[in-house]
């Protein structure tokens, strides 16, 4: 065999190897990148497995039957009433509706009558019980008369209201809109409880109309609630999942500390936030929790803390991100700060917020020192931005969005949190628990102006139910401005 021969095979079998090498090396960066992405989904899964109530948005209905790590920290306070707290119990009255006298008739010792003797004294004991309830049936009689001169038929006109030969009073509309929008029971409960407490029978349907007319009948209610809430300093606002119609709505709430106001809303953009017209014209500081949506209106923003103390909590659990820690140390210091001087100042002297500020700055930037941009993509090349890490998310969030994170820091009107907007929207993710979902949207936006009705007048500290009454009798409950 010549050397031309021997050439042309090794270099066919040179090639062969270097193929084969090749194809191994892309074999092992494929596997490497497979075992890498692998990686991340069992942390994420694993993360996910991780989460709670108190380091993500969970609500605690969905934690385990474990005892969890609270974000609460120790106040050295006892269980119980504090010193100075003043206490409720059951108190005796001056005059009871009732007395029953429970004498003595013969000596328990010697046996003689003690029948014509007087008293030495009494001990006495209250027993506070509701008698038997029934329905009060109030009849109303028009009288109608001929005048004896042009014997004209005159007839007197029934109270506002009476419209029917047979009807239910405003009472016992308010108890059924009370019992179905605000105790969140059942229809077919509601009338079980009117049967065995009231001894009368109302069908699910008569609840449902009542419902309706009470609807109606807070319209302008509403109105003046809406108003308020958008020429008010401070407004919290939130949004939640709610079913409706078969489908996926969204119920969108603004609140302050006497105003509650909720909608419901097929969409959860900027389309259903502009349809309820209350961003578009707020001039305020709006609390949220940094949805995207909000920041595209040009009233001032302040962010929710306890949903970043969370964040922050679940970096140091799940990823050791020591950063995280000290962040929320500051936050929370801060709190106190301010906390502290609330009653006497509202807001903190000029080097406190240099101070805070600049160990605010000292942390992003250590947290950027431990996380790092990401540069490379692992896995199949896709188009797009590259995905940053949870951490990288925070803390880009921290670091561009620190004026509205430390808004309560500066201006001790506004909170240091969003809770009231969580505690506004919880009883409308327990009616979803009780019911599913609403069968319509009317209904959905029935329960909405009722139950925001409801919050209000339970802000305000006045009974929900009169305040029910008071709608139906055509006098609903409304706020007056602080200003006035």
């Amino acid at each position: 065999m010549n050397r031309r021969k021997l050439k042309a095979i090794f270099d066919a079998g040179f090639e062969a190897v270097l193929n084969l090498f090749k194809s191994q090396a892309k074999m092992a960066i494929k596997q490497s990148e497979e075992i890498e992405e692998l990686k991340k989904r069992i942390k994420a899964l694993e993360d996910r497995l991780g989460q709670n109530s108190s380091n993500s948005s969970k609500p605690p209905s969905s934690d385990w039957p474990k005892k969890l790590r609270s974000l609460r920290t120790k106040s050295g306070k006892l269980p119980g009433g504090q010193k100075g707290h003043k206490g409720h119990n059951l108190k005796m009255v001056t005059v009871p509706d009732s007395t029953v006298v429970h004498g003595v008739s013969a000596c328990c010792k010697c046996g003689s009558s003690l029948m014509d003797t007087e008293p030495a004294g009494y001990r006495k004991r209250q027993v506070f019980d509701l008698p038997p309830i029934k329905v009060e049936v109030t009849e109303h009689m028009a009288e109608d008369k001929l005048c004896p001169r042009c014997g004209h038929l005159n007839e007197a006109l029934f109270p506002k209201g009476v419209s029917q030969p047979t009807q239910y009073g405003p009472r016992i509309k308010a108890i059924c809109t009370y019992l179905s929008q605000y105790q969140l029971l059942p229809y077919e409960r509601t009338s079980e409880l009117f049967s065995d407490l009231f001894g009368i029978d109302i069908a699910g349907s008569t609840v449902v109309n009542t419902n309706r007319v009470c609807f109606d009948a807070l319209k302008s209610t509403e109105g003046n609630i809406k108003q308020q809430i958008t020429a008010s300093p401070v407004v919290h606002f939130d949004e939640t999942g709610l079913y409706a119609e078969a489908s996926r709505w969204w119920l969108h709430s603004a609140s302050t500390d006497y105003l509650t106001y909720y909608a419901a809303h097929p969409r959860r953009g900027k389309l259903a936030t502009d349809e309820i017209d209350i961003l578009p014209k707020f001039l305020g500081v709006a609390v949220h929790d940094g949805w995207n949506t909000y920041f595209k209106y040009s009233c001032s923003h302040s962010l929710c803390n306890v949903h970043h103390l969370r964040e922050l909590k679940a970096l140091k659990e799940f990823d050791g991100c020591k950063w995280a820690d000290h962040m929320a140390s500051l936050l929370i210091k801060i709190k106190e700060a301010v906390d502290k001087n609330r009653d006497i100042t509202d807001r903190l002297d000029k080097k406190s917020l240099e101070d805070f500020k600049d160990r605010y700055d000292k942390i992003i930037a250590q947290g950027l020192r431990e996380n790092p941009p990401s540069k490379a993509r692992h896995g199949p090349k896709k188009r797009g931005r590259i995905k940053k890490s949870k951490a990288e998310n925070l803390l880009y969030r921290l670091k561009d969005y620190w004026k509205q994170t430390l808004c309560f820091m500066y201006d001790f009107e506004v909170p240091f949190d969003n809770s009231l907007a969580e505690r506004d929207i919880r009883m409308t993710k327990l009616k979803q628990k009780i019911s599913g979902t609403f069968r319509s949207g009317d209904g959905a936006k029935t329960f909405c102006r009722i139950r925001g009705y409801i919050s209000t007048v339970r802000k305000n500290s006045l009974s929900v139910i009169d305040a029910i009454q008071a709608a139906f009798e055509g006098n609903p409950f409304i706020i007056v401005p602080a200003e006035s």
